[in-house]
């Protein structure tokens, strides 16, 4: 479902992406985890199509991200860290309008809105300016803007982050029932969430993926650790 090779971006001299190659399966819920500055988020925006790259090839779903972007998207969710919503539209009216642009029909459009309202808990707020809301109430009004046109893949760069535990509970029992019916690739800082909710792991670092694999296959390959250990280990983090 998606493909990433040899994928490089350069900022002016700096490499924030080097040589990037990996794969992820249809029906896969992949961690994509490294350091501040690793190059995740960079990476995921040239997944997602709001970012190009130096050099390399990306394809979601079959269909080219730099030659074919539009049928690409097509076929992504994409929830970014800092998810950019109109703060002035009630949440049930931007969701609405998101999946106008994603091109869903009016009526697929009023079942897909009643479904994300209820499993992204936003019913309560579905009248509410998206401008009033906490950030975790943020959070998952992106989540929801993710899954309104039910895409076959999504992208979520940290998609727990500013929700209090028992949101993060909830997020993390979502992700798994969705990771039934999408391919998922998931950046976290939150090593447990990986093991909770992801098949295999992708580790990023300066640039350049450090370890891919399945759970299993990764901790066996370092000694059984822990994959906080392995995470440590890969990314010169001991000490810090």
């Amino acid at each position: 479902m998606i493909e990433v090779e040899h994928l490089t971006k350069y900022y002016g001299e700096y490499p924030a992406v080097r040589d990037v190659s990996f794969a992820v399966e249809k029906g896969q819920v992949v961690g994509f985890l490294g350091p501040n500055g690793a190059g995740k988020s960079t990476t995921m925006r040239i997944l997602a199509g709001f970012l190009t790259a130096t050099g390399g090839k990306v394809t979601v779903n079959g269909k080219d991200v730099f030659w074919d972007p539009i049928a690409a998207r097509r076929s992504i969710g994409y929830m970014p860290e800092s998810c950019p919503l109109y703060t002035d539209m009630r949440v049930e009216e931007y969701l609405w309008f998101r999946g106008g642009l994603k091109g869903l029909a009016r009526r697929e459009r009023k079942t897909r809105l009643g479904y994300v309202l209820e499993r992204c808990w936003l019913k309560d707020v579905k009248r509410q300016i998206v401008g009033t809301l906490s950030k975790g109430y943020r959070q998952r009004v992106g989540l929801a803007d993710a899954l309104i046109a039910d895409p076959p893949v999504l992208i979520l760069d940290e998609p727990t982050a500013g929700l209090d535990p028992t949101q993060i509970l909830e997020t993390r029992k979502l992700m798994r029932e969705l990771g039934q019916q999408h391919t998922m690739l998931l950046s976290t800082h939150i090593l447990s969430e990986v093991e909770a909710t992801c098949d295999s792991v992708i580790i990023i670092y300066q640039g350049k993926v450090a370890e891919d694999g399945s759970l299993a296959a990764v901790r066996q390959r370092h000694g059984n650790k822990p994959l906080e250990d392995v995470f440590v280990r890969l990314t010169g983090q001991e000490g810090i």
